[in-house]
Parts: structure tokens; sequence; C-alpha cells
């Protein structure tokens, strides 16, 4: 609870308790205490705290592949979580082997349509947008929508998150009147789904309006920032960075 709220310090103070209990109690290496470290890493990361929360995750995958095996979902996991790691410090490489590795695993253990695949699959190709490598994150998040669309729905969260984030890959490469149709899709799904005020429909709003400034439709960019910014005072929330919106958020 502390935790969803923002509140570091006292999720911190409790998953340390937790974690001592859980060593004490059942062992260092029983798998709910690894989900403790795992949770404290969890916290660290959301406070940026990179290197506190890397030294955590190293240690709850060491522990898990000597435990569970290489192949268990929850090092799966583990290992996609330091991935977010590095990749929210920039340390690419580093980010793109480890999602590599968690992609090929999770296609030979859970097929190449299951949703953990999947959600590895648009993790990778956030590492290479945030790299400007535009052709191979469409490739991506196109393999990722085609699927998504065909397994799950049209106005399922993920497939909408997809779309959100093809629109911003296809924007960064120049090609407005693409990305255009594939905001409002989205943004036709968002308010289908959630309703116009909810804040992941204003995210989306944010997003068109700002690919009509950079068209020049000025008007149409005024009614849509407009409309965002009234939302957005109603529900008490902060005004989104338009761009980052969604692909800025990892899928693990």
């Amino acid at each position: 609870m502390y935790r969803n709220q923002g509140h570091w310090k006292e999720a911190e103070e409790l998953q340390v308790q937790v974690m001592e209990t859980r060593k004490r109690v059942l062992g260092e290496e029983h798998p709910d205490r690894l989900s403790s470290i795992a949770n404290l890493a969890s916290t660290y990361r959301n406070q940026g705290r990179w290197k506190e929360a890397e030294e955590l995750q190293v240690q709850v995958i060491e522990t898990e592949t000597r435990v569970l095996g290489e192949e268990h979902p929850y090092r799966l996991s583990s290992i996609a979580n330091l991935a977010s790691i590095y990749r929210n410090q920039g340390r690419w490489e580093e980010a793109e082997e480890l999602e590599v590795q968690v992609i090929e695993t999770r296609k030979r253990v859970l097929g190449e349509e299951h949703p953990d695949t999947l959600t590895s699959i648009a993790n990778l190709a956030s590492i290479y947008w945030k790299q400007g490598r535009w052709i191979e994150a469409e490739k991506l998040q196109v393999q990722v929508l085609e699927t998504e669309t065909r397994l799950l729905r049209e106005e399922h969260p993920f497939t909408l998150t997809t779309i959100n984030n093809l629109a911003l890959v296809l924007e960064r490469q120049g090609r407005i009147v693409e990305a255009e149709e594939m905001y409002m899709r989205a943004l036709k799904g968002c308010e289908k789904v959630w309703g116009k005020g909810h804040i992941s429909t204003l995210n989306t709003v944010i997003n068109l309006g700002n690919l009509y400034k950079r068209r020049g439709k000025i008007a149409e960019a005024e009614e849509m920032l407009l409309r965002a910014l009234k939302g957005k005072e109603a529900d008490q929330g902060k005004i989104a960075e338009a761009e980052e919106t969604y692909i800025g958020v990892s899928r693990v």
C-alpha cells in the first residue's frame, strides 16, 4: 500500500522487516524471502536508487538460478527487472542483452504468443526506441500489436499501450499521417474502455495534441491540450510529459 502511494520510506521499512523475518523463519533461499528482496529492489528502483536496486536484483537472480533453475518464471522476471534498471540508467547494451535472453527463454518455455513473451518484446522495442533505432523498434511493436490484437482484443490495456508506442515510433520517423491514425485508434479504444476523463485517455489526448501542434494544426492542438488540461485538473493530477507517456513505462 505504501509503495503504491509513493510513501517510499514507510514501504522500505516494512519490506526490510518482512525480509529479515522471512530470513529467520524460512531461510535465506526461500522463494518468499526472495520475493521480499525483489520488492525492496522495486522500491529502490522507483526512487531512482539504481545501485541499491541493482545489487538486490543481482542477489535474487543468483539465488533463483541456483535454487529454481535458469528457466523458472520467477528468475526470468527478475532478469527482466534488472534489464529495466539498466534501461533507466541508459545502459543500453546491458539492458538489451538481458532482454534478448529473457525473450529467447520465454519463447522456448512459454511460447511466442504468451503475454509475458510479448511484454519482453515490447520492452526490447523500448530499448531500441530510446536509442533512436526506429526501424528495429517499429518491427517489434508491429509484431506485438498484431499478436495482441488477435489474441487479446483491440481494447485490451496492453494493446492500447502498444498502439500508442507504435504511434510514437512512427511520429519520430516523420510519418505523421500514420502516427495520427494510430493515436486516433488508441484514443477511441481508451474512451471506450476507461471513459473520456481517465488518465490513460488524457495522456493519449496529449500525444495527439502535440502531433497536431507539430503539423501546424493549431486549432485542433489547442482543443486537445485544453481538454487534457481540464481533465487532469479535475482529477487533481499532474500534466504528464506528453511524448513520454506510454513508451516510457516498462511492461515488466
